[in-house]
């Protein structure tokens, strides 16, 4: 795994995560999923700050706080991952601002995890490269490795086996999230996917991959969640470079050459439909 980035020593972003496509190849025996994915990740979400204390505390705020809890959090189990691995008595009064709906196909506590394991390798004085810290986090989720690079990668397995991609043709676009903050459940998505391989991700530039592939969770979203045609639907309506679902919901993007571009779809989309999130962004 290559060099992590690295921020201020008490604070850490917790990257929005995109999966500009996402294709399910079969059901594995132990409940998971083999897929093909390709990661993007955006210049806004989370922030996870931390200040000395005893033992591993979390207070939580920001518009999407209600209802967390500040023990059963992926934050707290990060922290504590950590703290075991290096065999330390460290400890950390954390906080979580949350600014991503929660599980929402955008990363959420994944990369709250992956931010947590990053800023306390640093406060800690740990020093661990990113391969310690994927291994690391490797129990907290399939989506935590990615989120710890928070680099534009593809992802196969079940997501955490990862290659950096090269070039980055996805510079000066940008990126508008709309979701209807209706939930769903993930486990029932993936339940739905009809177990038809549609083939592998096609290509080698960023974008191009993006293109041509598909999100396979997306249709059985939809069966769920049938507001997600209108949200996508919007989006297509503002013509934009590439719109989809990411993850497994309920999140739906739209890519555009310019953040004018985004600005104008955005309203478009808060204008069609009562009640949205929306969060604009650059790549990283």
């Amino acid at each position: 795994m290559p060099q992590l980035r690295l921020g201020d020593r008490d604070r850490e972003t917790a990257y929005a995560k995109l999966n500009l496509a996402l294709h399910v190849r079969k059901r594995l025996d132990n409940g998971y999923h083999e897929l093909e994915t390709l990661f993007a990740f955006l210049d806004q979400g989370d922030v996870v700050s931390v200040q000395p204390g005893e033992g591993v505390d979390l207070e939580i705020s920001g518009p999407f706080a209600d209802g967390l809890s500040k023990t059963d959090n992926l934050v707290v189990k990060a922290a504590h991952l950590l703290a075991e691995h290096s065999n330390g008595q460290q400890g950390a009064r954390l906080h979580l601002e949350k600014n991503l709906p929660v599980a929402s196909g955008i990363g959420g506590g994944s990369a709250d995890a992956a931010a947590t394991l990053r800023l306390l390798n640093r406060f800690w004085g740990l020093g661990y490269d990113g391969d310690t810290l994927a291994e690391i986090a490797a129990p907290l989720g399939a989506d935590v490795p990615a989120c710890l690079l928070s680099q534009t990668c593809r992802g196969t397995g079940i997501g955490q086996d990862l290659d950096i991609m090269a070039g980055n043709d996805l510079a000066g676009l940008c990126a508008l999230l709309v979701n209807p903050l209706v939930p769903v459940s993930t486990a029932d998505i993936f339940a739905s996917w009809d177990g038809v391989d549609r083939g592998p991700l096609i290509g080698d530039a960023i974008l191009s991959i993006a293109q041509s592939g598909r999100n396979d969770l997306q249709k059985p979203a939809i069966s769920l969640v049938p507001i997600l045609t209108d949200v996508l639907g919007l989006l297509m309506e503002c013509q934009p470079v590439l719109a989809r679902m990411s993850g497994s919901g309920a999140t739906c993007f739209a890519l555009f050459d310019s953040y004018a571009a985004a600005e104008t779809a955005e309203s478009h989309c808060q204008q069609g439909m009562e009640g949205v999130w929306t969060m604009k962004g650059m790549f990283r």
